[in-house]
């Protein structure tokens, strides 16, 4: 078998052409939790310097939005911090994802009534404040919960990227939410019958919770074995790794720092590429009836 020179490329084990890993080419060893998400790879080297490219793709069921495509400004209502709105209802989404910089002596706002707003840490440390004049301090992996019209503040001293995600509470009769803070590692490995890969849950799985974050790790060569299609609608942020996801007809390499909007019904399917562990966090709209 020949190979093409132009791009690199090299004579793998059992003879397939492929192009060096930029898993192999970085030392991750010594690097912190998810700074992938921080410092993500754009592109490959070869399409650095090429105008205009992007590798992100909006289609009417569903959008992957990519690092060198987020847009930063000012966040309303919170001091010193910018943020990338990256799914809103505008899209077709009945959610708001985005992501938060926060920079030395920076105070978030408050959402809007009856909306709710849930906080992870992938980037520095933030103080979580609520009314009663309770902290919490919240590292990368940790996260909160802030039910509907519950009044709180995060502060940060330094610096911090938060990912967020808000949206407008479905009330139920004698069902509440109640304020959660926790990290990842203190969720415990849910069973995941006829699939490969680990599954923690964020939020109970009670009725009063109408949406859950599932943080999903997939081995390299893992892959789901279901290919879904569900009335749920989804926002994704890969924390770690790489990968491959189909939506609808389309198939997407992605990687640690990419966003993925998936609208109800879509077709959707992933596999886990590369040499190290492939970690994403998930958004699912949970206990209600569809109508």
């Amino acid at each position: 078998m020949y190979c093409c020179g132009v791009f690199n490329l090299v004579l793998g084990d059992e003879g397939f052409c492929s192009a060096p890993s930029i898993l192999d080419q970085t030392d991750s060893s010594s690097k912190p939790l998810y700074w992938k998400v921080t410092s993500p790879t754009l592109s490959p080297s070869h399409l650095q310097d090429l105008p205009g490219f992007t590798r992100s793709v909006y289609r009417r069921d569903h959008a992957l939005i990519t690092p060198e495509s987020h847009v930063f400004s000012p966040l309303p209502d919170w001091t010193n911090t910018l943020g990338a709105y990256l799914i809103t209802p505008a899209i077709g989404s009945h959610f708001v994802m985005y992501l938060a910089k926060m920079q030395e002596n920076s105070r978030s706002g408050l959402p809007p009534n009856d909306v709710e707003r849930l906080i992870f840490v992938t980037q520095g440390a933030v103080t979580l404040t609520n009314s009663s004049g309770i902290s919490n301090k919240l590292v990368v992996d940790s996260y909160a919960y802030l039910p509907p019209n519950f009044d709180h503040s995060l502060k940060c001293d330094g610096s911090a990227t938060l990912v967020v995600f808000e949206r407008r509470y479905a009330f139920l009769d004698n069902h509440i939410t109640e304020h959660i803070v926790g990290s990842t590692d203190k969720q415990p490995l849910l069973e995941t019958p006829g699939e490969v890969f680990e599954l923690r849950k964020l939020l109970p799985a009670s009725m009063p919770y109408d949406f859950n974050i599932h943080i999903m790790d997939f081995q390299p060569g893992e892959f789901l074995n279901v290919k879904e299609v569900h009335y749920n609608q989804h926002g994704l942020l890969l924390l770690e790794g790489q990968g491959i996801y189909r939506l609808g007809d389309s198939w997407y390499p992605v990687q640690a720092g990419d966003v993925i909007w998936m609208a109800p019904f879509v077709p959707q399917w992933y596999a886990a590429l590369g040499k190290t562990r492939s970690r994403y966090l998930l958004y699912k709209d949970v206990n209600r009836n569809p109508l």
